[in-house]
């Protein structure tokens, strides 16, 4: 059994390679996980030793296969936790981010198979993100969607995730009517800052910055 240490470590090696084309460093991982690089180098040759990494000192890391398994269920765990604590228990998506990093780390492989089940196999968690299978597979959503900072004027698009999970984007975006499936349609973009008038759901007029439309996740398919 891994501890639950190995295995944050593992999911923050795996999310830092997901997101990046470069080289993985124990900077990356102790910003990541806010801890010091001398944690990390110590855990790194922990991990190395299990064979769940591949580990250098000064010439970054790789994942095994070993090591993408577990993490891969580590976040299949966290996020069928979210969609669980959404769904059934009916919290919003801005509570469940903190109850779902505890809940990811149980050891029972049948109570995660029977949520699995009651949900109805999720493709997706409450903000978006793709949900790996029992054999950690997963439909990679955000291959099809891009950030709203970068759609043109004119179009329509469905809100399909968001990049930052924080309680206080979340609470902001509910604040605005933004939710996973809204519509949108992009007015007009300001040249000075790159802010955005949009209309949403065919309604609600609303303006909002370059930095949060930095931060919401669109379809790439608009239907006009």
């Amino acid at each position: 059994m891994n501890s639950f240490t190995e295995e944050n470590y593992l999911k923050a090696i795996y999310k830092i390679a997901e997101m990046g084309d470069g080289a993985i460093t124990t900077n990356d991982i102790a910003r990541k996980l806010s801890t010091t690089a001398a944690s990390v180098t110590d855990m790194l040759k922990k991990l190395s030793k299990k064979k769940f990494i591949k580990y250098k000192r000064y010439n970054g890391l790789s994942m095994t296969e070993s090591g993408k398994r577990i993490a891969l269920a580590v976040i299949r765990k966290h996020r069928l936790w979210e969609m669980f604590l959404v769904k059934a228990l009916k919290f919003k998506w801005d509570e469940v981010h903190d109850i779902a990093e505890q809940m990811e780390h149980v050891q029972s492989e049948k109570l995660v198979q029977h949520i699995d089940k009651a949900l109805n196999y999720p493709k997706f968690d409450p903000h978006g993100d793709p949900i790996p299978d029992t054999n950690g597979k997963m439909v990679l959503s955000k291959e099809r969607s891009v950030l709203l900072a970068d759609v043109k004027e004119g179009r329509q698009y469905m809100v399909t995730g968001v990049v930052d999970h924080s309680r206080s984007f979340l609470q902001l975006l509910d604040k605005s009517g933004i939710i996973l499936g809204s519509k949108v349609r992009v007015k007009a973009v300001q040249p000075y800052d790159r802010s955005l008038s949009l209309l949403l759901n065919g309604k609600k007029n609303l303006f909002i910055s370059n930095q949060i439309a930095k931060n919401i996740l669109v379809s790439n398919n608009p239907k006009t």
